[in-house]
C-alpha cells in the first residue's frame, strides 16, 4: 500500500529549486523527491554506519587521523 507524506515548512527556495531540477530532469516533483527518499532510506543513517564501524573494531571517524591510524598501527 502507498503512503503520503506531507512537508511542512519548506522553503519557498527549497520548493522552487527542487520543483526547477524535476522540470529540468523531466520528471514530476513527486517522482523526484520520492526517488531520494527511496535512496535515503535505503542506506544507514550517520549513527547506524558509525555503530557499524564500531562493531567491526575501528575506531570513530571523528576521532583524530592520527590517533586512529596509530591505534591500527598497534592492532596489527
Amino acid at each position: 500500500m502507498s503512503q503520503n507524506l506531507q512537508v511542512r515548512n519548506l522553503s519557498d527556495e527549497t520548493h522552487r529549486a527542487l520543483k526547477a531540477r524535476a522540470a529540468r530532469e523531466g520528471r514530476s516533483l513527486s517522482d523526484l523527491v520520492r526517488e531520494e527518499l527511496d535512496r535515503m532510506a535505503a542506506r544507514p543513517s550517520r549513527r547506524e554506519l558509525f555503530a557499524r564501524i564500531e562493531a567491526r573494531g575501528h575506531p570513530r571517524p571523528s576521532a583524530p587521523l592520527a590517533d586512529a591510524v596509530r591505534r591500527m598501527r598497534d592492532r596489527a
